[in-house]
């Protein structure tokens, strides 16, 4: 969807068309600038940062600190698209007064208009206490990568009826709490079908099949800048990192044979002054 501005409401504008959502992640001021260039709808400042920017093992060891420090850069950035901050692990797992704080600093500090918590039933409170507080929440179930150690890695969910009914239930129960949209993850399309069916505000897939209401990927894996690791689910749509290895390559290969910097790129100065020095 291009032109006005991206809201909350044209979520479910969107919803009600049949209109796909681009979103994307973003970290950085740069990246920002040039997703709106492009016209995503909507900017995730993910805490897949850990990962992809950080270089941690997964996202565990992210803090409120670097999501707000990397969400305030992506808001300088940011003119038409929706921004939404990634509540960190432990971020809002500890008490609902919490929560809400930590949600509140995205908005007050960070410049975000709405933040997205992993989890179903058993975040429904908190879930419920940043929506009163007049924040808007994007919710996020099937693979919840704050909970890769309880999940035992990063694997499909909801591949039998148990873990596909209680996928089912717990989008129910938070478009119930108030969110105005749910990212599925690494789930079933088939599960993502009936899902996105069954509610009334739309689906962000992530590995989750074509019948989403939009679709999300991080920035890194969509122009093959991450080589870490490759999920499935991702599509590149341009070879970012060959291209930056070839690149810079070059401008290593020209430094040390003195064909970088040329003379088009020095600066010139009166040769009357370089006679009095």
């Amino acid at each position: 969807m291009a032109g006005d501005q991206f809201t909350i409401a044209s979520f479910k504008t969107a919803k009600e068309k049949g209109e796909r959502i681009a979103m994307l992640t973003a970290y950085d001021y740069t990246t920002a600038c040039l997703l709106e260039e492009a016209g995503v709808d909507s900017l995730l400042v993910g805490d897949s940062l850990g990962m992809v920017m950080l270089g941690y093992e997964n996202t565990l060891q992210v803090t409120m600190d670097d999501m707000i420090h990397h969400t305030k850069a992506v808001a300088r950035g940011r003119r038409r698209a929706l921004l939404i901050g990634d509540m960190p692990f432990l971020s809002y797992h500890v008490s609902t007064k919490e929560a809400v704080r930590n949600a509140g600093r995205f908005v007050q500090e960070g410049n975000a208009q709405a933040v997205k918590l992993e989890g179903g039933q058993d975040v429904l409170d908190k879930i419920r206490a940043i929506i009163k507080a007049q924040i808007p929440v994007l919710g996020h179930l099937g693979l919840t990568p704050q909970s890769v150690n309880a999940m035992g890695g990063f694997k499909l969910q909801g591949k039998d009826i148990e873990t596909a009914r209680r996928i089912l239930d717990d989008a129910l129960l938070l478009q119930d709490a108030g969110v105005f949209g749910i990212v599925l993850e690494c789930v079933p399309a088939g599960l993502a079908r009936i899902i996105t069916e069954k509610l009334e505000i739309p689906t962000i897939g992530i590995g989750a099949g074509v019948h989403c209401d939009g679709q999300v990927l991080v920035i890194q894996d969509l122009l093959g800048m991450f080589r870490q690791m490759r999920p499935k689910f991702v599509k590149t749509y341009a070879q970012g990192g060959d291209a930056t290895v070839a690149a810079v390559q070059q401008y290593a290969q020209e430094v040390r044979s003195g064909g970088f910097p040329g003379q088009e790129h020095s600066f010139a100065i009166d040769e009357a002054i370089l006679t009095k020095l």
